[in-house]
């Protein structure tokens, strides 16, 4: 067999992977639309997208800019938590929902910004100094909420913008779908249009190749951990809209679908590198797949599994592929 062959086959199998993902949701939809009669109904749809893929899109799109950047941000449940703690504390003290609003994304860009200075101010690794601020925020929480307990929105004080928030659409499409929208565009044209998109990847990529090339590496990694942790609140904000509570600990439930969607989506990429369209495939895939396995019968913990086993083969095919591509 000549070299020219097999040179041919192994650029070709990357290639293949990369329709791997869509082809995966293609058959999870039609598997289940079989499985469940209900599954491919416009109720059923407009449901998993609200309640399954909107708020775990924002938080993978948050985890995504810090995978493209080479690192893992384990906190960012941490600031989906104090970002809705902050939102429904500042209502309930009487304040508009938007200064609330505003408040709320401050508690995020706070939590970003305690990862960056651990992260590019004191060169701890990403993995490490997340985990340091999930565990701080832990304890946060409980410290502020008496161990632990929801925060309710009084029944009889709840304001309008705060029930349109929550439940309020545009257009007939409703918020949360806007805001994912408009948040995967923005991350998008960040990383994928933009200078400073490049400079992230490259960082991503070869950290110290891009620091020897003069590349601002600590300033880039700041940014990136700040603007997580900002787009992680907002889905927080989200969640206390949605049940006009801060629920404790609610933002851990996204943490590892968040880190398995922006990982899938690598294997969009002919580099194997994190972007916002193979996320957001990534996050429709695991929402489906969930929300199938819940209407043939499968209890929460065997969801769980599926997922898992759905993630462990997306990264076994993206990692099989950045090897051949070595």
């Amino acid at each position: 067999m000549s070299l020219d062959i097999l040179d041919s086959r192994r650029t070709a199998a990357p290639d293949l992977l990369r329709f791997g993902v869509p082809l995966a949701l293609a058959l999870v939809l039609v598997v289940f639309s079989l499985l469940a009669p209900g599954f491919l109904t416009l109720s059923n749809i407009v449901g998993v997208l609200v309640n399954n893929v909107a708020l775990a899109a924002i938080v993978s799109i948050a985890m995504t800019l810090t995978v493209a950047s080479g690192g893992t941000d384990l906190s960012v449940g941490t600031a989906v938590d104090l970002g809705s703690l902050a939102f429904v504390s500042t209502i309930i003290a009487g304040q508009p929902v938007w200064i609330a609003a505003l408040i709320g994304v401050l508690a995020g860009v706070g939590t970003g910004l305690f990862n960056a200075l651990l992260i590019a101010g004191l060169s701890i690794t990403p993995f490490l100094a997340t985990l340091g601020t999930l565990f701080i925020g832990h304890s946060l929480q409980q410290l502020t909420t008496d161990g632990g307990n929801p925060v309710y929105v009084p029944t009889g004080s709840i304001p309008p913008a705060l029930a349109f928030i929550g439940h309020g659409s545009v257009l007939g499409v409703p918020l949360a779908l806007w805001l994912v929208a408009v948040l995967a565009i923005g991350a998008w044209l960040l990383l994928a249009k933009s200078r400073f998109g490049r400079e992230v990847l490259a960082v991503g990529t070869e950290p110290q190749v891009a620091l020897y090339s003069g590349l601002p590496v600590r300033s880039v990694l700041a940014f990136i951990y700040i603007a997580s942790a900002a787009i992680a609140s907002i889905a927080g904000i989200l969640i206390s809209a949605n049940v006009n509570a801060y629920v404790p600990y609610s933002g851990n439930a996204y943490l590892l679908n968040s880190i398995g969607a922006a990982f899938i989506g690598t294997s969009l990429s002919r580099t194997r590198r994190a972007n916002i369209p193979g996320t957001l495939l990534g996050v429709l895939l695991l929402g489906f797949v969930s929300n199938g396995l819940l209407l043939i019968g499968w209890n929460f913990y065997w969801q769980q599994v599926g997922s898992g086993l759905l993630i462990f083969l997306a990264l076994l095919l993206a990692f099989t592929g950045r090897r051949d591509t070595a």
